[in-house]
C-alpha cells in the first residue's frame, strides 16, 4: 500500500479562501493526500492567495522564498516537494509567478481547483502547469464532499460558499477580474452540504460570497431564491443552531433580508456591512452606487428589525482625491453608526482597476495619518461595545480548549471570543454564560443555569 502524501495548505485573505482551501484538501483526499499542519514535512504545499491589497500579494512572494528553501532541503533528502500557488494572485498574475518564483510547479485560479488532481499530474509530467481560465463547468459539481472525519477536525463552525464573483465593479477592487461575474449555487446543493455538516457535528454555518446578499440561486421548484429564502431553509436543518452570512453590499440589502433578521432566531445579531467611506464624493468615485444617507437608512431599518444587532464594516482611507473634508465625513459616519468593530485599510492601487489609473493619488504619509485617526475611533467604539456586554448573559458556542486547564473558549452571538471555566464535555455545545470581565480582545464569564436568558445586547447606542 502506498504511503499517504502530506498536504499543507496556507490561506491568505478572506473567509472564502479558507473554504476553498478546505475543499482543495477534500478534493485531494481520495487521491492519497492527508493534511499536515507543518510545511516542513509536506509533499505538496499550496499557497491559496489573496489579491485585494498590495501587501497581501507581496506576502505570497515572501512566503514562496521560504517554501523554496524547504523544496531545496527536501531534494537534498531525496524527496520531491511540489509547490502550487492558487487563488486570486494566481488568477491575476499567472505567468508572472512562474517567472518570479521558478520553484513553483503549479499555478491555478480559484475557478480551477476542482481539476487539482489533473493539474498536479500535468505538472509532474511537464515540469510546470498553469490554469487560470474561467471554465464553463461548475466546479462545485466536481468536488468530493468532505468526510465526516475531516469536518469534525475543522471544528463546530463552518463556512459554506453560496455565491462567487461580483458585478459591482467598485473602482478599487480586483474581485470581478479574479473571481469573475456573480454566480449562485443551486439551493438543493447548498442545503445538502449544510446537512452533511450538521450530521458531522457542525453547529454554526456562515454563508459566504464575494457579494453574498446578491444570492439568487435556483430552488427545488425552479424558481430563484433570495438569500433570505435560503437562510430560512437552512434554519430548518437539524443540528444547525446558528447562521451568519458575509460579505454584503449595501445595494443588495433587500426588504426580505432585513426582515429575516427579525424573523429567524438562528440568524445571529451581528452583520458585516462594508461602507468604505462616509463621503458621498468618495463613494461616487469608488462606484459604490449608494450614498452615506442610503447606508444610514439601511442601518436604521436593520436595527428596527433587530434592536440588538451589532454592525461591523470596512473602510478605505486615502482613495484618490480624498480630502480632509471627505475623511471627516467618514469619521462622522463611524461615530453616528456606532460600529462594534471595523477593518480599515490604506488605499492600495491594484493593477488593472480604474482606481490605479486615477491621477490624484493621496500621499502615503497622509494615508497613514488618516488611518491612525480612523482606527483610534473604531477601537474606541469596539471597547465601548465590549464594556456594554459586562453583566449580560449570552449563549456561547464552545469551540476549543482554552490556554489553561479547565478552560474553554467559545464565541458570543457577536463573534467575540469568550473564555470560561467549563468541562470539556461542553465542546460543541451552546450554554448560557454571564459576562463577568471584559478584556481588549475577549470576554470572560461563568456558566449560568438560568433558564430565562437575557436578550443579547441592546442597540449600539444603548
Amino acid at each position: 500500500m502506498n504511503e499517504p502524501r502530506r498536504l499543507f495548505v496556507k490561506s491568505f485573505g478572506c473567509q472564502m479562501n479558507v473554504y476553498d482551501s478546505q475543499r482543495m484538501a477534500d478534493t485531494l483526499a481520495p487521491h492519497g493526500y492527508v493534511e499536515t499542519s507543518a510545511a516542513d514535512d509536506a509533499d505538496l504545499v499550496i499557497l491559496n492567495t489573496c489579491h485585494i491589497r498590495e501587501k497581501a500579494a507581496e506576502k505570497v512572494y515572501s512566503e514562496l522564498g521560504r517554501v523554496r528553501r524547504l523544496k531545496q532541503a527536501a531534494a537534498a533528502d531525496g524527496r520531491r516537494l511540489t509547490i502550487a500557488v492558487a487563488g486570486c494572485v494566481a488568477q491575476a498574475e499567472g505567468e508572472e509567478i512562474l517567472r518570479r518564483a521558478p520553484a513553483v510547479d503549479l499555478v491555478f485560479g480559484p475557478q480551477s481547483y476542482h481539476r487539482l488532481p489533473e493539474l498536479l499530474a500535468r505538472a509532474a509530467r511537464d515540469g510546470k502547469a498553469i490554469d487560470t481560465e474561467f471554465p464553463l463547468d461548475d466546479k462545485f459539481d466536481h468536488l468530493a464532499p468532505p468526510s465526516a472525519q475531516a469536518v469534525r477536525g475543522r471544528g463546530v463552525s463552518a463556512f459554506v460558499t453560496v455565491q462567487e464573483g461580483c458585478d459591482k465593479f467598485c473602482t478599487f477592487c480586483v474581485v470581478p477580474y479574479t473571481r469573475g461575474a456573480e454566480v449562485s449555487r443551486p439551493v438543493v446543493k447548498i442545503l445538502a452540504e449544510i446537512e452533511r455538516l450538521g450530521d458531522a457535528g457542525v453547529r454554526e454555518v456562515t454563508l459566504i460570497g464575494q457579494n453574498v446578499n446578491a444570492y439568487h440561486g435556483v430552488g427545488p421548484n425552479g424558481r430563484t431564491n433570495s438569500l433570505a429564502q435560503l437562510l430560512e431553509r437552512a434554519a430548518a436543518i437539524a443540528g444547525i443552531e446558528r447562521l451568519r452570512y458575509t460579505t454584503s453590499h449595501p445595494r443588495d440589502m433587500g426588504d426580505d433580508l432585513i426582515a429575516a433578521h427579525r424573523e429567524l432566531p438562528k440568524l445571529m445579531p451581528q452583520l458585516h456591512l462594508p461602507v468604505q467611506s462616509g463621503s458621498d464624493r468618495m463613494l461616487a468615485a469608488m462606484n459604490r452606487r449608494h450614498t452615506s444617507a442610503d447606508y444610514l437608512d439601511i442601518v436604521d431599518r436593520l436595527r428596527a428589525a433587530r434592536p440588538d444587532l451589532a454592525l461591523t464594516s470596512d473602510f478605505i482611507v486615502g482613495f484618490p482625491g480624498e480630502t480632509e473634508q471627505d475623511f471627516a465625513a467618514t469619521l462622522a459616519l463611524v461615530e453616528q453608526v456606532g460600529f462594534s468593530g471595523a477593518f480599515s485599510f490604506k488605499y492600495s492601487p491594484r493593477p488593472g482597476t480604474p482606481g490605479a489609473a486615477m491621477t490624484d493619488q493621496v500621499d502615503d504619509a497622509v494615508k497613514s495619518e488618516r488611518l491612525h485617526r480612523l482606527q483610534a475611533v473604531i477601537d474606541a467604539g469596539q471597547r465601548a461595545f465590549n464594556r456594554r456586554c459586562l453583566g449580560r448573559t449570552f449563549d456561547v458556542l464552545f469551540e476549543k480548549p482554552g490556554r489553561y486547564d479547565g478552560q474553554l473558549v467559545g464565541r458570543s452571538p457577536y463573534l467575540q471570543p469568550v473564555q470560561v471555566s467549563a468541562p470539556p464535555s461542553l465542546l460543541g455545545d451552546i450554554a448560557a454564560v454571564a459576562i463577568t470581565e471584559v478584556a481588549s480582545n475577549s470576554l470572560f464569564g461563568t456558566l449560568t443555569q438560568a433558564s430565562a436568558r437575557q436578550p443579547a445586547l441592546a442597540a449600539a447606542g444603548a
